[in-house]
């Protein structure tokens, strides 16, 4: 055992070395990549996205295969890949974290808030239900039809509402009435979509065994009601009992959140489900704590943004090769497979706020700001990557969709919005919301 020893030694500075490196490399390609982005006129996150798949066999493996496998293939990519999975469940809580319930109890508008969030998650749900059933025998064939149909329907549903909040701030409409609707339609959605998700998960991982799924199920809805009538009064007592002392964030209390963070992440993992479900659950019962939300997102939150949000999106990055697509036949799906993504996403919204009374260059602007998916698209198809759901190249078609998407907002937002200042005000847009404005 001794003369193992300097040998071990020896392997974990190697493995320590290789993934300093990588991360390194990772976290200034990512300020720059979130840098040009903004000059851009896009969010950081699109930069950071781009940025985390061109470092891998896309682009830099393609062009400097060498510097590529040295960087990320001297040593075992376990480290890269246990520290995006606690990034992502850190990220997750703090998706939690920042959902605001509120706006879906908004009086004024509920009603094209409800319409508009249940039209663009059904309309791209049947969309993709329909394209992954039709391509499964093409595209993934080592995958059940069902599995793989419901998981790139359950990844064109959804939005990614952190990137639409950022979205918001920038273009000046998070105050508006037009922003209200849509961050409270885009949380509706959300809130269905990982609890579609989860479902989705646990019909996977059951093998479709009914008394498995079953079990399962009511496995995930206990875990529900114990963190919602037990550990979240006892953790806001402790909340309570630590900020008493004066610190919104004091070490100890750190340390217990973190320690909460990760026993419900492994609870979550134990049940059946992934890891990040038990991240965002413990962010949705702390939601409602302003003094240590704000304290997480001064102190914590720009650790986990600079520092994990990249290695998630690097490590994306490494699984997806562009050059995988190598046939005018796959081409062609990875075309209709963004077409009908933005259709049934835009689409249904758009039509949904048409049919609430807005204008269309204000239903515009919603079709838009709904069709953007980006972080959120990410953390799904993973999921579905990591389960077999999906093969590689569906793999690579989604992430392609979740970058286009984000990237169009922008520009369509310039489009429509200097528009709506010759339409009718943004409220009310409709009869209902009216009488419930002035209620």
């Amino acid at each position: 055992m001794t003369g193992n020893a300097p040998l071990s030694v020896h392997a974990a500075e190697t493995l320590l070395f290789f993934t300093l490196m990588q991360l390194s490399v990772i976290v200034l390609a990512g300020r720059a990549g979130g840098a040009l982005a903004r000059r851009l006129g896009q969010t950081a996150a699109v930069g950071e996205i781009v940025i985390g798949i061109l470092l891998g066999p896309s682009l830099l493996g393609l062009l400097a295969p060498g510097v590529f496998h040295y960087v990320f293939h001297s040593a075992s990519g376990t480290p890269l890949q246990i520290l995006s999975q606690i990034g992502l469940i850190l990220l997750m809580f703090q998706i939690g974290l920042e959902f605001d319930f509120a706006h879906l109890s908004e009086r004024s508008n509920r009603r094209a808030a409800l319409w508009i969030g249940l039209a663009s998650m059904l309309a791209p749900f049947a969309f993709g239900l329909g394209f992954g059933a039709a391509s499964a025998s093409a595209l993934s064939p080592q995958s059940g039809l069902v599995t793989s149909a419901l998981f790139i329907a359950t990844a064109f549903s959804i939005t990614a509402l952190p990137i639409l909040g950022r979205i918001l701030v920038d273009f000046d409409l998070h105050r508006t009435p037009l922003g209200v609707i849509a961050i409270s339609a885009a949380a509706f959605n959300d809130v269905i979509g990982w609890l579609l998700l989860a479902l989705v998960t646990a019909l996977a991982m059951s093998h479709f065994e009914p008394a498995t799924f079953g079990l399962q199920v009511l496995l995930v809805l206990g875990f529900a009601l114990l963190w919602l009538f037990i550990v979240r009064p006892l953790m806001h007592r402790v909340i309570r009992h630590s900020q008493a002392g004066g610190a919104d964030l004091s070490p100890n209390l750190l340390g217990v959140v973190l320690t909460a963070i990760f026993v419900s992440a492994m609870t979550t993992y134990q049940i059946g489900i992934f890891a990040i479900f038990g991240g965002f659950m413990m962010g949705v019962i702390l939601h409602d704590q302003p003094r240590l939300v704000q304290a997480w997102k001064a102190q914590i939150s720009p650790f986990v943004l600079v520092f994990f949000l990249p290695i998630f999106f690097t490590y994306t990055g490494l699984r997806t090769d562009i050059g995988g697509l190598s046939s005018a036949s796959l081409w062609g799906w990875c075309a209709l497979l963004i077409t009908l993504a933005t259709l049934g996403k835009f689409g249904g919204a758009y039509l949904a706020a048409r049919w609430r009374g807005m204008s269309r260059p204000q239903a515009g602007v919603m079709g838009a700001l709904m069709n953007t998916r980006a972080l959120m698209e990410l953390i799904v198809i993973n999921v579905g990557y990591d389960l077999g759901a999906i093969s590689h190249n569906v793999f690579t078609m989604l992430v392609l969709m979740a970058i286009f998407s984000t990237i169009i907002t922008a520009p369509l937002l310039r489009l429509w919005l200097p528009r709506m200042v010759f339409s009718p005000p943004a409220v009310p847009i409709c009869a209902d919301s009216a009488k419930a404005g002035s209620a």
